[in-house]
């Protein structure tokens, strides 16, 4: 008889193979990024070589290139690296929360919560300004998650993915009406509030990022933390409690990443559709279900997606610009078409 001596497999080969591609993969969505970084800088109706980027941004000199660089493109390229981000983010961290892959950051209610926040600014308090009312937008937004969690938690089955769901829902067509009765009773206010519903990164200066930074910093520690309790969270809530995970608290720090990342994102770029639905699809089907991975490449890829819309909206028709959220809702009707056709989605 012949004995055949077979070689083991090495032990833990498949998980550095794939590490290294999930690393090749954030390499490369990192590069595109950057990429993006520089053509939204050099991008637009007066178009800019890489040198005299370059030197505005190292060197100034108080040329044209230098204020356009400075002063107009700068701006909106910190805040669309931000608000990309956010938006890309909360879009995985809702999609978790809520087991529902068509999910994105209005599902909670959170955007529309924005939305009366910056109406009630203006019409009450008569803020006229971006920087005024991003923090009455913000806080909108907080509000109305903290009212979707509170009142899911007052149920049977509790924050469920279910319950969150739907009550997320009746209050995004609870506010979106009150939004449209106070518009009605008043032209400036639709005036001022039409110039930011449409979602865009024109006319916000550097203030408007640094102002919701902060916000999300804070939704972006969240979402790290609660990463490894959103892959037990997939598998269920008995066996993600079996490994020791506190699903409630999984799920709260999970809402709560998600709300403060699409309050500050709406509230300072209005609301942007299609980033946050694409993205977490994108990035799962690059690096796999690994929500660490999925968060790290979603964070590349949100905002490199965000500002080539912006740059695609200045190019489309100069002189004139088509604001960002335009581009994307273009593009994200396509897009949910086919993500309705290919995703097994169960209703009850």
């Amino acid at each position: 008889m012949t004995t055949v001596a077979v070689r083991p497999a090495r032990a833990g080969t498949p998980s550095r193979r794939g590490i290294g591609r999930r690393l090749a993969v954030a390499l490369t969505a990192g590069l595109v990024l950057l990429l993006v970084l520089l053509a939204s800088l050099a991008l637009g109706s007066r178009p800019l070589d890489i040198g005299q980027v370059w030197g505005a941004l190292v060197a100034p000199d108080g040329g044209d290139a230098t204020t356009i660089v400075r002063e107009l493109r700068l701006p909106r390229t910190a805040l669309g690296l931000v608000v990309g981000l956010a938006l890309a983010l909360a879009g995985v961290l809702f999609q978790a929360v809520t087991r529902n892959p068509l999910a994105e950051p209005r599902i909670l209610g959170v955007s529309a919560g924005a939305s009366v926040g910056v109406v009630l600014a203006i019409a009450v308090f008569g803020v006229t300004t971006l920087t005024g009312y991003v923090w009455f937008g913000v806080a909108g937004a907080l509000l109305a998650g903290l009212l979707v969690f509170a009142v899911a938690n007052r149920t049977r089955e509790g924050a469920s993915p279910v319950t969150l769901a739907l009550i997320g829902a009746a209050l995004d067509a609870s506010l979106g009406a009150v939004v449209y009765a106070l518009l009605t009773m008043d032209a400036r206010t639709f005036e001022e509030y039409r110039f930011w519903v449409v979602g865009g990164l024109t006319g916000r200066d550097t203030g408007v990022a640094v102002q919701v930074l902060p916000f999300v910093l804070a939704g972006v520690l969240l979402a790290a933390l609660v990463a490894r309790g959103l892959d037990a969270l997939a598998l269920g809530d008995d066996v993600a409690t079996g490994l020791g995970h506190r699903t409630a608290l999984v799920r709260l720090g999970a809402g709560l990443g998600g709300v403060l990342l699409t309050g500050a994102a709406v509230a300072a770029a209005g609301p942007i559709a299609f980033v946050g639905l694409a993205v977490p699809h994108l990035a799962r089907a690059l690096v796999g279900a690994d929500h660490r991975w999925t968060l790290l490449v979603a964070a590349l890829l949100g905002p490199a997606l965000l500002l080539a819309a912006d740059i695609a909206g200045r190019l489309v028709a100069p002189p004139g610009e088509v604001p960002a959220g335009i581009i994307t809702a273009l593009i994200g009707a396509p897009l949910l078409a086919f993500l309705v056709r290919r995703a097994k989605v169960v209703t009850a």
